[in-house]
């Protein structure tokens, strides 16, 4: 019996104390590692599993962490977690108080720069390897690590302009497997696939008309091929770029044939590879459904709804209107500022878009939504999915920041439902025509109706814009809430000795907001708690705190929400905990009044 060398590694450097012959042999374990830990905690699994003999051989090949290695989005981060000092902690991965899901700049020296989004790595790289020019450090290795899906995105391209009118020490490793989360789309997946079937002629090359020095494609699970290629471009200066052809999920057979599904599988059997499964029936529907089945009910009555969402068909679940109108309905790729543009474009045409982007990557589309939508006054229909806190995925990509970003834009309606039957009803409501732009935000998960498809889908009403709604009178405390944490107060509420202190409102409206209701509160109540799942810097609080100061009302005004901090990785129930807005602080808070 072979004796286990993962055990033995706790750093690169003891990785290049092996023997090159080794290394297949750390590949395995390393595999069974990520699977084994995987199955039982959950987290990405896929992407790991298809870079296992790349991470191998740059941390061999390179004098890490001196030479700097940079993932893209970081997904696929987890062999080099494990190879860097981590394999000990790794099965606190996502976890509250464990280590990160994504590289992090803070968590170890090993992690270059800190990832989550897509396509920046080549910029980072770039960046990092200019300065060191400027340093006189001519020596020092700089790799970024991106996939076919990524490089799509317009900053790869960006960062791939500039670098190749440089003279950096920069290399660029494509990984190629034709996949992100979902499977790549676009113009140049079809030339990368040319590329790797031998139909595109070497001088057509694109990647060297960039003036890189392009290798490849090569085997990226022939360890020892990559191994060779990577000491050759070691001595090769300037911005350089090797082309490999890796399969997500390698090594785990349902992984390999379902990479959708195993990107992130939840708990699986890590002998079998089979999915536990969950029981799902009679569950409130998950909030990504209510969006894609009743938009998919609305366009079947009308010719012009369009629906747009940048690399998350599945995700979204736009993928019910992709495949019965597969013209109406596009994915884009990795390009959130396409996307909204695009948007923006078929509304001059009188289209009825909806822009489905999740809310921490709508960040990246920010000047569109501003110059080529808001200030153009178009009625693009922006849903944000997964806002507020999205649990183990961590800071990067909690959608905390939209209602404030959101909020401070001229002819921007921010609409956050309560419910499902909220969310159905402002989608139905948008498509008759609201002649501004709307965003509707809503979380991660589940709903609260569990017969929602079968009782309420297609059953519309039409949403008053603007309007507050009273859940429940009260005679000390009105608590103004907006978006699905209402049904948190609620709950909280139900469980208090004496509720009926406590007056309840959904002002799912940030924008505009209903200051009929809000003279109406304010002149009957003299303490007023406001509560959101975004940051309490600059949103829906901050709105009831103008509207409180321009009217100079004195009311105690107390604001709850995500504090003015980055919030880590942990359930979501974790983290509403940690920031005061579950229900048992909210029953404690409210109790003292």
């Amino acid at each position: 019996m072979k004796n286990n060398l993962l055990s033995n590694i706790n750093n690169p450097t003891d990785l290049r104390l092996l023997d090159e012959a080794q290394l297949p042999q750390v590949a395995q374990e390393l595999r069974d590692f990520i699977i084994d830990i995987v199955a039982v905690k959950e987290g990405h699994l896929g992407a790991s599993l298809g870079v296992i003999e790349l991470t191998i051989a740059l941390h061999y090949v390179f004098d890490t962490p001196n030479d700097l290695l940079i993932w893209d989005v970081g997904h696929q981060a987890y062999g080099h977690k494990i190879l860097t000092g981590r394999r000990e902690s790794f099965h606190t991965n996502r976890q509250l108080g464990g280590i990160s899901g994504f590289p992090k700049r803070s968590e170890s020296i090993y992690d270059a720069f800190g990832v989550g989004h897509s396509s920046t790595s080549i910029s980072a790289a770039l960046g990092m390897a200019i300065a060191s020019n400027l340093k006189g450090d001519y020596s020092k290795q700089h790799v970024a690590v991106i996939g076919d899906a990524s490089i799509a995105s317009g900053m790869a391209f960006e960062g791939l302009n500039h670098a190749g009118v440089t003279d950096a020490n920069l290399l660029v490793i494509l990984n190629d497997n034709a996949i992100g989360i979902d499977p790549s789309v676009g113009a140049l997946k079809q030339y990368l696939t040319a590329v790797k079937e031998g139909k595109n002629p070497r001088q057509n090359n694109m990647i060297k008309s960039l003036n890189f020095d392009y290798s490849g494609p090569i085997d990226g699970h022939d360890i020892f091929a990559v191994i060779k290629e990577l000491k050759r471009l070691h001595k090769i200066k300037g911005p350089k770029f090797l082309h490999i052809i890796t399969t997500k999920g390698k090594g785990l057979q349902q992984a390999e044939e379902d990479q959708v599904k195993y990107h992130a599988p939840g708990k699986f059997d890590a002998l079998t590879g089979e999915i536990h499964i969950k029981f799902e029936e009679n569950l409130p529907p998950k909030y990504q459904d209510v969006f894609g089945l009743t938009v998919l009910d609305l366009a079947k009555k009308n010719e012009k709804i369009i629906g747009i969402t940048p690399a998350m068909p599945s995700g979204s679940s736009l993928k019910f209107m992709m495949d019965a109108f597969p013209q109406r309905a596009f994915d884009v790729g990795i390009a959130e500022q396409h996307a909204v543009t695009l948007a923006a474009g078929m509304a001059t045409q009188g289209m009825i878009v909806y822009c489905n982007i999740y809310s921490t990557f709508l960040q990246r589309a920010y000047d569109q939504i501003i110059h080529d939508v808001a200030l153009q006054n178009l009625p693009v229909i922006f849903c944000l999915d997964r806002a507020g806190l999205v649990g183990e995925d961590g800071a990067t990509h909690h959608g905390v920041f939209d209602l404030a970003y959101l909020r401070c834009i001229p002819n921007m309606i921010v609409y956050a439902p309560m419910n499902e039957i909220a969310l159905q009803n402002i989608l139905y409501t948008a498509q008759l025509g609201l002649n501004h732009p709307v965003a509707i935000r809503y979380p991660r998960g589940r709903g609260v109706i569990q017969n929602w498809q079968t009782q309420h889908l297609g059953k519309y009403k039409k949403t008053a814009i603007g309007k507050s709604i009273c859940i429940k009178q009260g005679s000390k405390v009105a608590v103004l809430s907006n978006g699905t944490i209402g049904n948190t107060v609620s709950l909280a509420i139900a469980k208090m000795k004496h509720p009926e202190t406590i007056a309840h409102y959904d002002f799912s409206f940030v924008k505009p907001l209903d200051e009929k209701a809000l003279h109406t509160i304010f002149s009957k109540f003299t303490a007023i708690i406001t509560i959101e799942d975004g940051t309490v810097k600059g949103g829906f609080g901050s709105a009831i705190l103008e509207f409180a100061s321009e009217h100079n009302y004195v009311s105690k005004i107390t604001v709850l929400g995500i504090p003015d901090e980055f919030i880590e990785q942990g359930t979501v129930a974790e983290l509403q905990q940690y920031c005061k807005i579950d229900v048992k602080s909210l029953e404690i808070l409210f109790s003292s009044y």
